[in-house]
């Protein structure tokens, strides 16, 4: 059986999904979160797209992760950030 751990491979690039409606506040807080725990992320690293309606952003930031530890703290800071609505 294979897990979750073994699907990634430390250290490594990993590509973190964020979505909100506040475009603003999203990019910097979400931004503010991932940089607090993955250092500092060059423009290249971060692409955003608007849905279709134009309601929601979502941000996509391709990080050096650690470990599996470092993305839990991650998706969890976001989650509990209460402006971010889907972290992936």
């Amino acid at each position: 059986m294979t897990t979750s751990d073994e699907l990634f491979q430390f250290p490594g690039e990993f590509g973190m999904k964020v979505r909100g409606g506040d475009w603003e506040c999203v990019r910097r807080l979400a931004l503010a979160i991932v940089e607090r725990h993955a250092g500092p992320l060059a423009p290249d690293m971060i692409s955003e797209r608007m849905s279709r309606k134009g309601r929601f952003l979502a941000l996509t930031y391709t990080i050096r992760a650690e470990s599996r530890a470092q993305l839990d703290r991650i998706y969890q800071d976001l989650t509990d950030s209460g402006v971010v609505l889907v972290a992936l």
